[in-house]
């Protein structure tokens, strides 16, 4: 699955093998380090995008881009620390149908008592997904220079002038005169010199 779209031709390549086989050793030494602390924002963030991307994918018959989901899962749930045992065994129930019998295993490492065939799928949130900041390119006469990451709820003549004050700013202009600030919230700023 891991190879490429289920519909299409795929070469064998074992290079697939090595990329999942580490996947499951990142989340089997994940799961090892389990707790029962109470889940953190970024925790839920991570994992509501990977339910609703997940469930997305398998009602669309996207398997490849499923994997690849869960990869990227682990990798952020492991550079965060994550250690919520709710939260893993959510992510578990996820993986379940794509690695059975590991997933099964991980469960009950994870202190559960009761088959993961039983559990109901995991349904994502809204509100831990929603996005509260946004990391503008700036850029200078169309050429992108630096991010700055702001929150999201800021009009436009705030966004302009934390970007007219930013030191960065400030030294790409060079002390030129600026002709525009183009300015289109939640996607970028550009500035005309």
């Amino acid at each position: 699955m891991f190879l490429g779209p289920i519909e299409e031709h795929k070469p064998w390549n074992t290079n697939g093998i090595s990329g999942v086989n580490n996947f499951l050793k990142k989340t089997w030494n994940l799961v090892k380090g389990f707790n029962s602390a109470k889940p953190t924002e970024k925790e839920l963030k991570i994992l509501h995008k990977t339910i609703k991307k997940i469930t997305e994918d398998i009602e669309s018959l996207s398997l490849n881009t499923a994997i690849s989901t869960f990869m990227i899962a682990v990798n952020e749930l492991t550079k965060i620390k994550a250690t919520s045992q709710e939260i893993l065994s959510e992510f578990i129930i996820l993986m379940s149908p794509f690695a059975p019998h590991i997933s099964e295993e991980l469960w009950f490492t994870l202190g559960n008592n009761e088959s993961i065939t039983h559990q109901n799928w995991p349904k994502h949130n809204e509100e831990y997904i929603k996005e509260s900041e946004h990391e503008y390119p700036i850029s200078f006469n169309g050429k992108m220079r630096f991010k700055i990451k702001m929150p999201l709820n800021l009009d436009k003549e705030t966004i302009e002038k934390q970007v007219l004050i930013n030191e960065r700013t400030t030294k790409q202009i060079g002390g030129r005169p600026v002709k525009k600030v183009i300015v289109v919230p939640g996607k970028i700023v550009n500035i005309v010199i």
